[in-house]
Formats: C-alpha cells, structure tokens, sequence
C-alpha cells in the first residue's frame, strides 16, 4: 500500500508522521520550506503529562535539554499571592521553545526509515479516487505523489482545507498578547507566575539557563504595541516583582500574538484529514493549540495504521472527526463562556458565582492542563463496557501505572502507547514480585492471553499489581492512545471480543474479520510515493 501523505513539517505533522511509523506505517512530508526550524525564544509550548509522554515515546530528546518543568505555578491578584501550586503527586507542565520541541522532533523523522521528509515542496492540487490521493507540488521540483491517505498538517492557511473546500468560520482577534523572551533573575526561581490586577493579565513562565516568557493581555483591538512600548512593559513588570526596581536583564525576542477562535467545518474528505491549526485555532484563557494538535495526531495515527494494516470500516476513519472536532468544541465553548467573566465582561454570573478567585481557578486550571479548559479529553465509548468501576471512567485517559510485559520488563503503561495496538491489562497484586514464570502460566493468565490472540485487532497483554479504583482481577482493554474502551470482571472472552470490535467500529466492509499477520520490524517503503 501506498504511504500516507502529510502535508506541513511542524510539531503536528512531523508528530503524525512518527507515530503512524511507530505503528510501521510509512510517510512522506512534504514541508513547503526548507527543512530548519527558525529559532524564537518568545514562542513556546507547554505540554501536560500526556503530550509530554507522547513527544518523548517519538524520540524527541530536546525535552530533557531544552524545556522546564514548573517547580510550582503561583496566583497573585493586585500584588497578593491568593493561591500556590506544586506537583508532587503529577507531572509538571513542561515549558520549551516551540522551534526546540520542532526540531527534535524533525531530528527523530530524519532518522527514520519509514519517513521521508520532502522539503521546498508546496502543495497546489490534489485529487482522490476509491485506492488513494494523488498530490502535486512545485518547488524546486515539480513532482507528482501518491499516497493511501493524505493529511493537512499546514496550519491557520491550510493548503489542503482550501483545497477541499472545507469552511473555517469562527472569531477573529480573541485575545492579544505582547510577548517578551528575557534572560533575568526573578524572586521566585523555577515557578511560574500568573499575576492579575483587572483588567490588567501578566504570565511568566520559566525556561532553561534562566530565561523566561513573560505575556501581557492587550485589549484585543487597540494600537500597534511598538518595541518602546514593549520594553516599558518589561521594565515595569519586573518592577512590580522586584520591590520596585527593575532587576538587569537581557531582552531575547519580543512580539505581539493575536489569538483567533476558529473550527473547521469538516475534518475528513474522503481519504484526506484535517489536523492541527489546518483543523482548528485557539489559546485564550491558558489553552495550548499545539498540543490539541498532537492529541489530533494521536488520535488519528492508530485509526490510520489499522487503516493501512488490516482495512478500517468508515466509521473508524469518521470517528477521528467526531471525538476531536467534539473535544476541540467544548474546548472552545468553555472559553467563550468564561471570557466575558474572567476578562471583567461580569456577564456569567451563574457559571462563576461571584467569586473572583473562582475565575481564577478556572483560568490557572487552563494553564496548568485541568477542568473545562485545559483537561486532557475523554472520549464516549461505542459500546459502554463497565463491569467493574474504576477510577477511569470508560473513554477517559488511563492512569500511567506500571505494567510487566511478558517479555519481564515493567514500564509505565503510556510508554507502550502508540504502536498501534489495543492493550489488554490484567490487575493481579502481588505480580510485581513474582517471577515471571510463574504467574504467565498461573490463575487467569492463560484462559486471557488466549481470548487476546483472538481479538480482531494486535493487541499487546499485560499485568499492572494495581490499578486506581480497581479491585484484583479487573481486566481494563486501552485503545493505541491510551483512553480506557472497558472494563471487566476476570475473564469475560466473548464480551472482551464484542468490546475490541467495537473499538475498531467493525471490520471494514468486504474484509474478512480475522486478524492479519502482525508485520515485519519497519522497513522502508516497498511502494514509491514519487510517480514518474
């Protein structure tokens, strides 16, 4: 089969494009520039547990070397502090360059043999039939590409939405933000900041080697902000932190970022998709649209690869659309809601009764990856399996609890995501201390490792010793991205079956319902994607 084609080399499409191969699906993106990574200090990504487990599973090592995890996130209004937040039991937001967290990401594709990376190449047409999409580029070569599925990756002025035909309505100039990179000393070293004084808004958020990101909100329509301005902005902000004076700094990069609301009509067109920026824009009140971009490659990467592997029937490919168009909605909903309350508006008084620390709650919890705003999304699950209640309600994320394979290794469950594969965990206490040997052929083990190898999708055993809410013997199936699909009672083949069909929304129509062969190890594409 063809690979699949991914049109835009940023953090989503570079992130799709590793996952599919993680899965041994082959790729080619086609990037309209050449291929490096402009360097921005004031443009940053802030990534939550699971994105942040997500980039490291595709081999992107500038996390460890260039991005921060917030010691603690403090709330001051009118120079008070009303609220402190550490992160002893969960991972801290990670802080880092977005042209870092690119460029681990293009170093990781660059060395893998199942993507090829196609630079100066800008898409102008393309065409659809029953087998695949046809693409054409011109750059420095005009060149036509064929693939199995084609992707738009290429952000806000998506090429490919245009070409689809695809309506991209939605509010313009949410939010502005004066933005500053600054290498300086603050009070509070390694925490983030968000500092109110309505309808004044000021962040500060830590990097590496004592660089910070500071954002000011600006009225959303108002005067150019010029460089003397923005370094007034700097100096009397660091002012109110530092007793009154303005400590030395050294002033990296500086700009001005307009936020825009905006929801793509259709996210799928046939054999082609929508993600990222192409699909969707957002990021007021603390919301992070890179990272709903790499939640949309997650997604997607395991519908395709079972797509590519054994066929998938529409609806799986039609689901991609309806669980992430419906996160990214409610999303945006919620912001809408809330603005009118948290930027001074005073309109929603039965969402936030009163309460100006109840807003800003709501709006830390947006910065820091939690409730309406910023929570990792759940999924409605096609068949409602729930035999036995878990602290996971079915659709949600799962907990990241350790799991042995049985090869003997034990791993946190999210580093065993994104292959592809459903997972099928059997909580059994006490298995962390057993040898191997013993408990692959004691009590439930070998009647559920024979209804797995019958599953109509390559599904990977394992036992975790606990699982959140979850007593002895629950045995929890995890779709490829790690949201819970069921739960049950020991061992329950029949309905552990009917649920993993369900996950997979049927066999695809004409193809038979047994499990393919599990591929090679990746190998490089058998099928050129270049047509002559």
């Amino acid at each position: 089969m063809d690979p699949v084609i991914v049109v835009g080399a940023g953090p989503v499409g570079l992130s799709l494009a590793l996952a599919l191969a993680g899965s041994g699906v082959p790729s080619v993106v086609l990037d309209e520039g050449p291929g490096k990574d402009l360097p921005r200090p004031a443009r940053t990504v802030v990534l939550h547990a699971d994105t942040a487990a997500m980039a490291q599973r595709l081999g992107c090592t500038t996390l460890r070397d260039e991005g921060a995890s917030y010691a603690a996130w403090r709330t001051t209004r009118r120079g008070r502090d009303t609220r402190r937040t550490t992160f002893e039991d969960e991972p801290a937001p990670l802080h880092l360059p977005q042209h870092a967290l690119a460029r681990g990401l293009r170093d990781a594709a660059g060395t893998h043999p199942l993507v090829q990376l196609v630079t100066d190449s800008k898409l102008d047409s393309l065409e659809q039939d029953e087998r695949g999409v046809t693409a054409h580029t011109r750059g420095a070569e005009t060149t036509w590409w064929r693939g199995s599925y084609l992707v738009g990756c290429d952000g806000a002025r998506s090429t490919v939405r245009k070409l689809l035909g695809i309506r991209f309505p939605g509010r313009t100039a949410v939010e502005r933000h004066a933005v500053a990179a600054l290498r300086t000393e603050l009070p509070w070293p390694g925490e983030a900041l968000l500092h109110r004084d309505p309808p004044r808004e000021t962040t500060a958020r830590p990097l590496p080697d004592g660089v910070w990101r500071l954002d000011w909100l600006l009225p959303a329509r108002g005067e150019l902000v010029t460089p003397d301005a923005l370094v007034t902005l700097v100096r009397d902000g660091l002012a109110v932190w530092c007793g009154g004076s303005t400590p030395p700094y050294d002033l990296l990069d500086t700009g001005v970022h307009t936020l825009h609301h905006r929801l793509a009509r259709r996210w799928r067109d046939g054999r082609a998709f929508l993600a990222g920026d192409a699909a969707h824009l957002l990021g007021a009140l603390g919301t992070q649209g890179v990272e709903e971009g790499l939640r949309d490659a997650e997604n997607l990467a395991w519908k395709l690869s079972l797509a590519w592997h054994q066929g998938a029937s529409e609806a799986l490919l039609d689901s991609y659309e309806d669980e992430r168009r419906t996160a990214v909605a409610a999303r945006l909903r919620a912001a809408d809601q809330a603005m009118p309350v948290l930027r001074g508006g005073g309109g929603l008084r039965t969402l936030l009764p009163g309460s100006a620390r109840a807003g800003e709650l709501l709006l830390s919890d947006g910065h820091l990856g939690r409730g309406p705003l910023g929570a990792q999304p759940s999924y409605a699950p096609p068949v409602a399996v729930r035999e036995v209640p878990t602290d996971t309600d079915p659709g949600g994320p799962v907990a990241n609890v350790p799991v042995t394979a049985p090869d003997g290794s034990t791993v946190p469950l999210r580093d065993l995501l994104g292959r592809g594969r459903l997972l099928v965990v059997l909580v059994a206490p006490g298995t962390g201390v057993w040898d191997r040997r013993h408990w692959l052929g004691a009590g439930l083990m070998p009647r559920l490792a024979a209804a797995v190898s019958a599953l109509p999708a390559r599904t990977e055993l394992l036992v975790a010793d606990g699982y959140p809410g979850a007593p002895a013997h629950t045995v929890l199936l995890v779709r490829p991205d790690g949201h819970l699909a069921a739960t049950f009672a020991g061992v329950r083949p029949a309905e552990l079956y009917e649920a993993a069909d369900a996950v997979r929304c049927g066999a695809p129509e004409g193809a038979r319902a047994a499990l393919d062969p599990a591929p090679t190890a990746p190998t490089a594409p058998t099928h050129p994607a270049v047509i002559d």
